[in-house]
């Protein structure tokens, strides 16, 4: 198959193309510089040239366009010269899903979330499938390998807790900007976003008997959207995912100041990030090298799942456990699904038992270990790209 392949500096466009390139696939980059989501005439050109060009046969030259993440343009060209767009969501919540034109038939358009898979499903959208998001197995075991090898097959340890994730508390905290809520229905969507930060796994946000029809309709009188028109979008669904938001700053924060009490901590997060006492921020780290080595070389990986991934594997999850690094997750049905707790990562349901069983694991070093080592093998055996991208690239 010959896939355009348009990479936007995306920090697992490498392994993807990689993986497809080992499966047999020639793959072409696609380089754009878009300025936004309309098909302007200026990409609808570049796209004639590439989408109409044919092989010495005569056969249309590419066989599909392929992205992370959804471009309605594209979509658009591709629609326009008969060639199917497949696009694999990693960001969740992901608002271009909301363009009109995700119901353009050559769309084969893949997401991680089988709740958002399910919503999508129930509006009519017959365009969008289910996938569990991958990592590059060869590349992260040969990194292993290396890394191992550096220290003779000894595990070194360079931290005892460590987060590597964004705290949000930027621009991305909307909730935190809106500054007119009346004092009742402020106090009120205070209460439940501090009852949400204590559970895992059930979203308050969607349970209309906490979030009713009728506090929505309020937030929006002083929650504003610029509507653009080139958007179907949910506007009721925004405000839910702000509160999510929100709710993941709370409560990585309070997790994270908990642990600094407690433990040696570290974090890798975007610069601007408030500081956390006890908690040594180390900046950001990156995808292709640095992030494997901190993973691996971590005793204990929390993962603190973004609120807006109601059931889906987060990245983060896979991306320790194919570094072979121990994980401690907050709970997840998908993760549920896939991973057998206690076996291959481990599962904490509150706040409180995400403490407990890192102090637990911490003292349990050969236990750890061999977690850690089953995780690695399903991770590479079940989610490696090459396992996922048959389904993807030849449906």
């Amino acid at each position: 198959m010959r896939i355009l392949y348009y990479y936007w500096d995306e920090f697992n466009g490498e392994d993807c193309m990689d993986a497809m390139r080992r499966l047999g696939h020639e793959v072409d980059m696609l380089r754009l510089q878009l300025e936004g989501f309309e098909l302007t005439p200026e990409i609808d050109e570049r796209f004639r040239a590439l989408l109409t060009k044919e092989d010495f046969s005569g056969k249309r030259y590419y066989d599909i366009v392929y992205s992370f993440d959804y471009y309605p343009c594209i979509s658009d060209a591709c629609q326009k010269y008969n060639t199917p767009y497949v696009s694999w969501v990693f960001d969740c919540p992901h608002y271009t899903l909301d363009s009109h034109t995700i119901t353009n038939p050559v769309n084969r358009v893949f997401v991680f979330d089988k709740e958002r898979y399910r919503q999508m499903k129930s509006k009519g959208t017959t365009t969008v499938r289910y996938s569990p998001l991958g990592v590059n197995e060869k590349r992260l075991s040969e990194f292993c390998d290396k890394l191992d090898a550096e220290t003779d097959g000894l595990m070194v340890y360079q931290h005892d807790v460590c987060f590597l994730g964004n705290l949000y508390d930027n621009e991305f905290n909307f909730y935190d900007q809106v500054q007119s809520l009346p004092p009742d229905l402020k106090e009120y969507i205070d209460n439940v976003i501090n009852d949400q930060e204590k559970i895992f796994g059930k979203d308050l946000f969607s349970d209309e008997q906490v979030i009713t029809p009728e506090h929505v309709k309020e937030l929006r009188e002083y929650i504003k959207f610029e509507d653009t028109g080139n958007y179907d979008l949910n506007y009721d669904s925004i405000i839910l995912d702000m509160l999510r938001i929100k709710v993941t700053v709370n409560e990585r924060r309070h997790i994270l100041e908990r642990m600094g009490e407690r433990f040696d901590s570290f974090l890798y997060t975007p610069p601007g990030a408030r500081p956390i006492k006890g908690v040594k921020n180390m900046g950001l780290a990156d995808y292709q090298t640095k992030m494997p080595l901190i993973f691996r070389r971590s005793k204990i990986n929390l993962n603190i799942t973004l609120r807006s991934i109601i059931s889906g594997v987060p990245l983060r999850v896979l991306d320790v456990l194919a570094a072979g690094g121990f994980l401690i997750t907050t709970y997840q049905k998908e993760i549920e699904e896939y991973f057998e707790n206690g076996k291959e990562l481990v599962i904490a349901h509150t706040p409180e038992e995400m403490v407990e069983l890192t102090e637990y694991y911490l003292e349990h070093e050969d236990e750890r270990k061999e977690i850690a080592k089953a995780g690695q093998k399903k991770v590479y055996e079940e989610f490696a790209y090459t396992k996922l991208l048959p389904k993807i690239l030849e449906e």
